[in-house]
């Protein structure tokens, strides 16, 4: 069971058991339902707690469902009986309640929150809107002004501004979201704390000023989005709706629209992209390697030792017995006097692509801004790739792995000859021919770099997502 019931005391808790992130699936949906309905039941519960099994509350939708048929019960649908409950009802947060996660907390009557927690309406990432409740209810919490910078920026925000903010109750310095929970329903029935339903708060002031300088930053920063200009025209519904019944219906028609964008499709497509570009198909129980050599100078090299200790590998700068994977600087000697696995380290716009196809079985090209890099396979077993892609992301890189050619130097290259105007096209022209030539081990692998590291507009989706679309269109 996702969901299940069991009551302390004379508090019933609700507890969600759906890792690795509690996402609001079909199965926690209706659990939730069910687990509401046999606490309000319970006669010897006075009070109701809601939290999550692991390391966080609920981080979100399931977003496996996304463009599929809505099944029910749907979350807007959800909240509304959690709201409804006749019985103080308590959220208690932990690790992230992001999206939809906030928004059952804030369909819930109290919401504490253990310290280190972080809240946020972050659809707009997605080409999205919040769409059950979110744009309704937190500007009831917070004022107009302050939910449009939280939605349409998506930020996270940490436990002590949610505090100031008022989207939650109080912080506890309990060790478990149990803990917490009990504790605050115990103060809730003592009088000592007071509930607010929040669908019952008066809707905010209209803010004509924070509606107007919102607008003119998104025409400035990103007019060609969709979903933010979306988010204004919901939380302004929040203002001007009779009810919040009102509200929440045009806040559903404004998802629905989002849904149904293009851009909401791309940004789902980079979501999907960013999630395994480390991993080197078929290669299954690899893992990272516990000592490197970074050999020779490199500003990369700050990065990692940075990052050494919590992921539990041991970082020299010469190699040794105990080393099993070599790093070399661009400027360091060949010749690592190790024989284990060395990486050749490169960088955009320096060098010849073929440098790496010489000097060493792996080649790791940084992006220029640094957000991304490429592992390339030349001529090493795929477990060596795999091993050492696992160490680089332990090391807090951001890898994609590819073979034979690098992706990044080729779109660099395109890049540098295109006339600006037709940068963008000579991205999507050459990640079909990279495709074709086999150079990527996923084609969405592309579109994480070409948007990562080249600035290729990500609601597109990407040059190889977008070329895609543009045969299929041209072939119906």
């Amino acid at each position: 069971m996702s969901v299940h019931y069991q009551r302390h005391g004379d508090i019933g808790v609700i507890q969600i058991a759906n890792p690795p992130v509690n996402a609001l699936g079909q199965a926690v949906r209706s659990g939730l339902v069910n687990a509401l309905k046999e606490g309000i039941a319970d006669t010897d519960a006075k009070a109701l707690v809601v939290l999550a099994d692991g390391r966080t509350f609920i981080a979100g939708a399931d977003i496996r469902e996304f463009g599929k048929p809505p099944q029910a019960p749907l979350l807007p649908d959800v909240i509304t009986h959690l709201e409804a409950c006749p019985k103080p009802l308590i959220a208690a947060l932990h690790g992230t309640a992001l999206g939809g996660g906030l928004e059952v907390a804030l369909g819930c009557h109290y919401r504490i929150a253990l310290a280190g927690t972080r809240v946020g309406l972050p659809e707009v990432k997605l080409g999205l809107l919040p769409g059950a409740g979110g744009t309704q209810r937190l500007p009831r919490l917070v004022s107009v002004e302050r939910a449009l910078e939280m939605i349409t920026s998506g930020r996270f925000v940490e436990a002590e501004e949610a505090l100031e903010a008022g989207i939650i109750d109080a912080i506890s310095d309990a060790k478990t979201p149990l803990e917490a929970g009990l504790a605050a329903a115990q103060e809730v029935l003592a009088g000592t704390q007071t509930p607010r339903i929040t669908g019952q708060l008066p809707a905010p002031a209209a803010d004509s000023q924070a509606i107007t300088k919102t607008l003119e930053h998104l025409n400035q920063q990103s007019p060609e989005l969709f979903s933010p200009f979306r988010i204004v025209e919901a939380i302004q519904a929040c203002v001007d709706a009779e009810s919040l019944e009102a509200g929440l219906r045009r806040e559903r028609e404004l998802f629905l629209a989002c849904m149904d964008s293009p851009q909401r499709a791309g940004l789902i497509h980079l979501f999907f992209a960013a999630r395994s570009p480390h991993l080197v198909p078929d290669v299954e129980k690899a893992s990272a390697f516990k000592h490197v050599a970074l050999i020779g100078e490199h500003p990369l090299f700050e990065r990692l030792q940075k990052a050494a200790q919590k992921a539990g590998i041991s970082l020299t700068s010469t190699p040794d017995e105990a080393t099993e994977l070599c790093l070399l600087a661009p400027n360091a000697p060949r010749d690592s006097g190790k024989a284990c696995p060395v990486i050749a380290l490169e960088e955009i716009g320096a060098g010849s692509d073929s440098a790496c196809s010489k000097d060493s079985a792996l080649s790791l090209i940084i992006a220029e801004n640094g957000h991304i890099a490429e592992l390339i396979n030349v001529s090493a077993e795929p477990l060596i790739q795999q091993r050492a892609a696992l160490t680089l992301k332990a090391l807090r890189l951001n890898i994609v792995v590819s073979q034979q050619k690098s992706m990044l130097r080729a779109m660099h290259a395109a890049i540098q000859q295109a006339p600006t105007s037709e940068r963008q096209s000579a991205l999507e022209q050459l990640s079909v021919n990279m495709a074709k030539q086999g150079f990527c081990y996923r084609e969405s692998d592309l579109d994480l770099l070409a948007v990562e590291a080249f600035g290729y507009p990500r609601h597109l989706g990407g040059p190889h997502r977008q070329a895609t679309l543009s045969t299929a269109a041209q072939d119906v």
